[in-house]
């Protein structure tokens, strides 16, 4: 017979268990740079822009355009590596409690 008090209590479990994982993404950080290191940008596990440095060479009015594609590389690069950071870290939180099933995507918690 189904045990559904059991399965309540597991479902309850998993909630707690995935918002306490959330709470921690935004300890997680990532760094990534680009342009051989002339930006740099960091962010957290919530995929927050947390610093952005550039270097001062680049703060010349003719390099306006290539300054700001090395920004836009360098926060897309760092947001694609937090959300796997994040990715992993839910997963380690929560398993166990999640059935293995075949493409199941947590992307609805905050993923």
């Amino acid at each position: 017979m189904f045990d559904v008090m059991g399965m309540m209590g597991k479902m309850k479990e998993l909630q707690d268990k995935m918002k306490q994982a959330q709470d921690e993404l935004q300890h997680i950080t990532a760094t990534a740079e680009s342009g051989g290191g002339l930006v740099k940008a960091t962010a957290n596990g919530q995929r927050r822009l947390l610093k952005l440095e550039i270097d001062e060479s680049l703060l010349q009015p003719q390099d306006r355009d290539m300054l700001a594609d090395l920004v836009v590389a360098a926060v897309n690069k760092v947001m694609e590596e937090a959300g796997e950071k994040a990715k992993e870290e839910m997963k380690s939180k929560t398993s166990g409690l999640i059935p293995n099933i075949p493409g199941l995507d947590l992307g609805g918690f905050g993923l």
